[in-house]
């Protein structure tokens, strides 16, 4: 499998000379797992993505979101592939808003916000609603299969987490959840023994706590610091932890000190960045 990252940010696109280096796009992770195209969040980094699949029309892609907050579907009416016709699109969300999925892509597209309406796109796309602990599996088109499994995070409105399986070989999306005062026992579940956990590393565990300077507590808000992440990593025996969802307030410099604290904690554990690639 083929991991890279298109959208890294949490909140809210922070582009700036600042935020250069890691990137100012929010959440878009790209998988490739034999032949199959898997995409989690439809964040402003998605449009990057989109950019690149026209040159591999026609596409067959599965779109998994964590949650319909904005800056987790904000890309996807600039999804470029999804106005071509000819391409086939498998859009998937959690059923746990009043809304469907469908409803809340279609309504940040709906006047006045937006001119193209959902309706307008050229592409086939299905939605599909999962249910907690649901098991798809999906076709990687090369003879094999890639399993995907999900559970439930910790975050206004809910979310949900992802682990995908192929060639024996394990990644687990876990962004926009919140710590306990105890390690998540179903996040721990859903990633014993990953190869990858990518999480929300929104935080510092100052700035969570709302030390003097950085704007107030965040309990509550559902993200969740480094510290916490090497700590369900190490709990669930993660081999490499990926932190994910910086804060738009923090800049290059702020991530990098970031990744060297929790690299000091767990040695293979490093800061996503926008156009970071890893093999499996």
């Amino acid at each position: 499998m083929r991991i890279t990252f298109w959208g890294v940010r949490g909140s809210i696109p922070s582009p700036g000379p600042t935020t250069a280096h890691f990137g100012g796009n929010t959440s878009c992770v790209e998988v490739r797992a034999g032949k199959a195209i898997i995409i989690f969040d439809g964040g402003t980094g998605m449009r990057l993505l989109g950019q690149k699949l026209l040159k591999e029309l026609p596409i067959e892609a599965d779109v998994f979101f964590s949650h319909v907050h904005w800056d987790h579907i904000q890309g996807f009416p600039f999804f470029a592939p999804a106005f071509v016709q000819g391409n086939v699109i498998r859009l998937w969300g959690g059923n746990n808003v009043s809304r469907t999925l469908e409803e809340a892509l279609a309504g940040q597209m709906d006047y006045p916000s937006f001119p193209v309406h959902l309706s307008q796109m050229g592409a086939k796309m299905t939605f599909n609603d999962l249910y907690e602990g649901q098991v798809l599996e999906i076709d990687a088109g090369d003879g094999s299969k890639v399993t995907l499994k999900n559970a439930r995070g910790n975050h206004p409105n809910g979310v949900w987490a992802y682990r995908l399986e192929h060639g024996g070989k394990s990644i687990v999306f876990a962004t926009d959840t919140e710590h306990y005062a105890i390690v998540d026992p179903k996040l721990q579940a859903l990633c014993k023994d990953a190869d990858v956990l990518i999480y929300d590393a929104q935080y510092t565990p100052e700035e969570y706590a709302g030390q003097a300077g950085t704007g107030g507590p965040k309990a509550g808000w559902g993200h969740s610091t480094f510290e916490e992440g090497v700590k369900l990593a190490k709990a669930a025996g993660v081999r490499k932890l990926v932190l994910f969802h910086h804060d738009p307030n923090q800049s290059d410099d702020a991530v990098r000190e970031k990744e060297r604290r929790a690299r000091a904690l767990m040695s293979d554990c490093l800061a996503a960045y926008e156009g970071l690639t890893l093999e499996l």
